[in-house]
């Protein structure tokens, strides 16, 4: 095979292998506020066993780019994707993080409920979910209005974020009892508002393949 179409295979299981890394973080995300609404010790555990493994497969990827780098020499389009998805990769990976964090609080809160019944903190999780779901699509499809259409809704989770802040600091101001579920509730709604952040992290990469302009969103 000459060299063109060698690389050409290699980024589209590049992609593949993207898309399977953005699956496993997923199915964290769902055992981890599974393991949380239900009071489910053995989700909680498992969300942390499948970490190594989704670990292993960025890792993976990381080490692909680089070996196309050095060996492919891609051309401009194809060095900002190979770029841009080791910077997707390391995202994805972090979202996994996130996802053993909120496991790892729903442990410790196994032995007794939530201080308030769960609404807020479940819908920022499906908003992150979604916003995963579509940023890793635009990147694989180098579609940029869906990558611009998910960034503006990280704004959502992070309104959702702010009142979750404040209604859990009153509780905790009105029954002192309380402030341990609700500092735990805090710190699992800070993980789900950076899920978004990161999603965000992943639009801006699907952007800058495309256009070759690295940005901050103006919306972040």
């Amino acid at each position: 095979m000459p060299p063109r179409p060698v690389l050409e295979r290699s980024l589209i299981d590049l992609s593949d292998n993207v898309l399977r890394l953005a699956s496993m973080v997923d199915q964290a995300l769902v055992l981890a506020m599974r393991a949380l609404v239900e009071r489910n010790a053995a989700l909680a555990a498992q969300v942390s066993a499948n970490d190594q493994l989704l670990n292993r497969l960025r890792y993976a990827i990381e080490e692909e780019c680089y070996r196309l780098l050095a060996m492919q020499h891609p051309n401009a389009k194809d060095l900002r994707h190979l770029v841009g998805t080791v910077s997707v990769a390391t995202n994805l990976e972090r979202i996994g993080d996130h996802a053993a964090g909120v496991a790892r609080l729903a442990l410790r809160m196994i032995d007794a409920p939530p201080p308030r019944p769960l609404v807020d903190i479940p819908q920022m999780a499906v908003i992150g979910r979604e916003m995963v779901r579509g940023a890793v699509l635009a990147f694989v499809t180098h579609d940029v209005p869906l990558a611009e259409a998910i960034i503006l809704r990280d704004s959502e989770i992070g309104q959702l974020q702010k009142r979750t802040f404040r209604e859990m600091i009153d509780l905790m101001t009105e029954l002192p009892y309380l402030v341990e579920r609700a500092t735990f509730l805090l710190w699992i709604s800070h993980n789900l508002e950076r899920v978004g952040d990161r999603a965000t992290n992943i639009c801006e990469r699907a952007i800058y393949v495309v256009t070759g302009e690295i940005r901050e969103h103006s919306e972040r």
